[in-house]
């Protein structure tokens, strides 16, 4: 199985709108998003992101057939919930590049194509001039029930590409769960890394 990483233009990445929103669907339905998706949530939050100046999308295709993909965007242009707390910490927003989702079907897991979407992400940030990287993930209570037994984190591959928490700072965002009958707030922790 072979499967190849590339960028897409913006005119490939709204061609391929529903594409892209069915792979966050998919991917986000399980531990630890347990994302309800929709066309209608999705039609907000990933177009919002791909209207954003310096948006960028890299895709994992097997053949034609759209597998993976990550995006990423200067933060100052993403929504302002991820924005808002670095001002709060005295942090400077315009110095980071915001990472957003990465999804990949599971059945092409394993052979390095997370490592690739950070790699064209960091490309891009350093094709726009950042010198910093930044993303946001959900942070569950290690005693909730819908977590598998056999759940791996995926800190360790985050800090394998040079990725720490950020002490101190955090967010919320607000998303529909599984069996939820409306969108509730979940809360979110920052990493980053100096780009070398």
């Amino acid at each position: 199985m072979s499967v190849t990483v590339r960028p897409l233009g913006a005119e490939e990445a709204r061609a391929r709108f529903d594409d892209l929103a069915r792979l966050r669907i998919t991917v986000f339905r399980a531990w630890p998003y347990l994302y309800d998706g929709d066309l209608d949530y999705e039609r907000r939050y990933l177009g919002t992101f791909l209207d954003a100046q310096g948006a960028f999308v890299a895709g994992a295709f097997d053949g034609d057939a759209l597998v993976g993909a990550a995006t990423a965007s200067p933060l100052t242009h993403h929504f302002a919930e991820f924005v808002e707390p670095f001002a709060a910490a005295g942090l400077n927003a315009r110095d980071w590049f915001y990472f957003g989702e990465s999804v990949l079907l599971p059945h092409y897991r394993g052979q390095g194509v997370g490592v690739r979407f950070f790699e064209e992400r960091e490309a891009e940030a350093r094709r726009q001039g950042f010198s910093a990287c930044v993303f946001a993930a959900v942070k569950r209570p290690a005693d909730h029930p819908a977590r598998p037994a056999d759940y791996i984190p995926l800190d360790g591959f985050w800090q394998n590409r040079g990725y720490g928490r950020i002490a101190g700072l955090s967010t919320t965002f607000s998303w529909k769960d599984i069996g939820e009958v409306a969108e509730t707030t979940k809360t979110m922790e920052y990493w980053g890394r100096r780009l070398g």
